[in-house]
């Protein structure tokens, strides 16, 4: 996803965001209840709000005769992650320090001064201003270097990334004073920001693959997702003659069921057609229709899945493999089909808490089995050491059950989407030694980029490409570059084991072009690098040119 603002410069995604998973699977179909939830007081019609019963009568008893002096707190946090743990993996309590910032990734915004930072060598460096955000309108700069936020310094060995977002961030119409040093001026100079609201989008990417193919990354689905999808399919369509559509929603761990359904939609002409449907024992079954409301023809789509992509990215893929509308690509997704409602506390925490499946058009349930909880939260170790990620022929389902889609192909649930078309994990790229090399890429391409680019609009560049297409068909990172960028490394350990990777030079010089393709064209750069490479995107592409795509998909007698 793009770099928003207020956050480390840290776009290097790989396949290893599962933990990321686990912790965010949690967001399909959340829906804030800002009233204590009623339940019966017995048999009955009575209804009262839920009381504190035997639990607030034991922390009575504990505070008041306990030997030992005990910290009630604490004593909450562990009663409340204890009791949700009976439940399912995806219930969870979430303290009121954590809130905010967990649903600002659903609003899709938040309050600051609108940059995009990193880390350089203890400095906090301006990578780009939000476009007319308040740093922006300020006078900042990228290459600004950052030295002061208030009346704190903010330099040193000691910079917390964490500590430094906070700074940053208040409430929105309030001022800070930010201290910067700019090139060629070693004097200090003050601007006076004003904090406003600051889009964290969810659309990392949307470019053209070819004459006729567009791609689009999502990260997650908040509640600016379909806006910003649209608005990218429609740029695409006006500007690029876009006919077909490759959605990525690897390694994205779901959002707001609407926005997915909402996105849905501009794929079907028909009104009323199923698109997914929920239901629980206190919940009753809420069907997702199309609206027949469709503003573009889209001709051919695919929907690149992994192990990462869960809960409404399993709602997209799931009702576009339904029915046969275009084909998936990728490894068996995580399997969550599990719907929160969140009820916020008195104390500014909340509970997300599980209230309902989610099935796809053809009647499928595609949520694993979770009566295991430790095998539930080790299911991608279990899937890499049984060879699932790497091999097709591993794949299988625990739900034996045939469903049918729309052409009547067998399709199954109990434990994610299954894809039309297998493509195996790329292990290199998932391999520690590598990762750990990331905050190196970053730091030596800013420093790179900083060192080639023209001072002057009209002075010469390395980097003089007439576009997009132009620099990743035709720019290579050369031998002498590579050789610098490990000679900056200062961790001789790291780098010896990083060799030991297999195909450590092509793969560092292809994260390298990468990197600097994000400061020349944006994210759009950084993926464009990246996907020219990606087995996922060039099979989804080969099978895209055909003429009818669907046709690999085969019927099971």
């Amino acid at each position: 996803m793009p770099q928003n603002t207020e956050q480390t410069s840290n776009k290097f995604w790989l396949p290893l965001a599962f933990a990321f998973v686990l912790i965010l699977g949690i967001l399909l179909g959340i829906k804030l209840q800002k009233e204590v939830p009623v339940v019966p007081e017995q048999e009955g019609d009575s209804q009262v709000a839920i009381k504190p019963g035997k639990i607030e009568e034991l922390l009575r008893y504990i505070e008041a005769r306990y030997v030992d002096e005990v910290d009630r707190d604490e004593l909450i946090q562990k009663a409340i992650d204890n009791l949700l743990k009976e439940l399912d993996p995806h219930s969870t309590y979430i303290p009121s320090d954590q809130l905010k910032r967990i649903n600002e990734q659903l609003d899709g915004n938040f309050e600051g001064i609108g940059i995009e930072f990193l880390i350089v060598e203890d400095t906090i460096v301006v990578i780009k201003p939000t476009e007319n955000g308040p740093s922006d309108k300020a006078g900042i700069i990228a290459g600004d270097k950052i030295v002061s936020v208030g009346d704190s310094l903010i330099v040193g060995d000691k910079l917390n990334e964490t500590n430094i977002i906070d700074s940053l961030r208040g409430a929105q119409g309030t001022s800070v004073k930010i201290g910067i040093v700019r090139e060629g001026n070693p004097q200090i100079q003050y601007f006076e920001v004003v904090r406003d609201q600051i889009p964290i989008l969810s659309v990392d990417a949307a470019y053209m693959l070819n004459n006729t193919t567009g791609y689009i990354k999502i990260n997650r689905f908040s509640s600016t997702t379909h806006t910003e999808f649209l608005r990218s399919l429609e740029k695409m369509i006006d500007e690029d003659g876009l006919k077909k559509v490759v959605i990525d929603v690897r390694d994205n761990p779901g959002g707001y069921l609407q926005e997915a359904t909402s996105i849905l939609n501009q794929f079907f002409k028909d009104k009323n057609k199923l698109l997914v449907y929920t239901e629980g024992l206190n919940v009753h079954r809420s069907d997702y229709e199309t609206t027949g409301n469709s503003f573009f023809d889209i001709e051919d789509i695919a929907v690149l899945v992994d192990e990462g992509s869960a809960s409404a990215s399993e709602i997209l893929a799931g009702a576009i493999q339904d029915y046969d509308r275009g084909i998936i690509v990728g490894r068996r997704t995580f399997g969550k089909g599990l719907v929160q409602e969140q009820y916020n506390l008195s104390d500014d925490s909340a509970i997300r808490l599980t209230v309902a499946r989610y099935y796809t058009p053809s009647g499928r349930s595609i949520q694993r089995n979770y009566e295991n909880l430790e095998d539930y939260d080790d299911e991608i170790s279990k899937r890499l050491e049984s060879g699932e990620l790497y091999n097709g022929e591993q794949l299988a389902s625990a739900d034996t059950t045939r469903y049918y889609t729309k052409d009547g192909r067998v399709v199954y649930g109990g434990g994610g989407i299954i894809p039309d078309v297998f493509v195996p994990l790329d292990s290199s790229k998932t391999n520690p030694y590598f990762s750990h090399l990331q905050p190196f890429i970053r730091t030596f391409i800013y420093k790179y980029f900083q060192a080639n680019k023209p001072k002057l609009d009209d002075a010469p560049s390395i980097f003089n490409y007439r576009n997009l297409e132009d620099f990743v068909n035709n720019f290579e990172i050369s031998d002498q570059v590579l050789a610098n960028f490990e000679n900056s490394i200062d961790d001789e350990k790291l780098l010896i084991e990083a060799k030991s990777v297999t195909n450590i030079e092509s793969l560092t010089k292809l994260y390298l072009k990468a990197r600097l393709a994000k400061h020349l064209y944006d994210d759009n750069g950084l993926y464009a690098v990246l996907n020219a490479e990606d087995d996922v995107v060039k099979k989804a592409v080969q099978i895209m040119e055909m003429p009818n795509p669907t046709a690999v998909l085969e019927k099971e007698e």
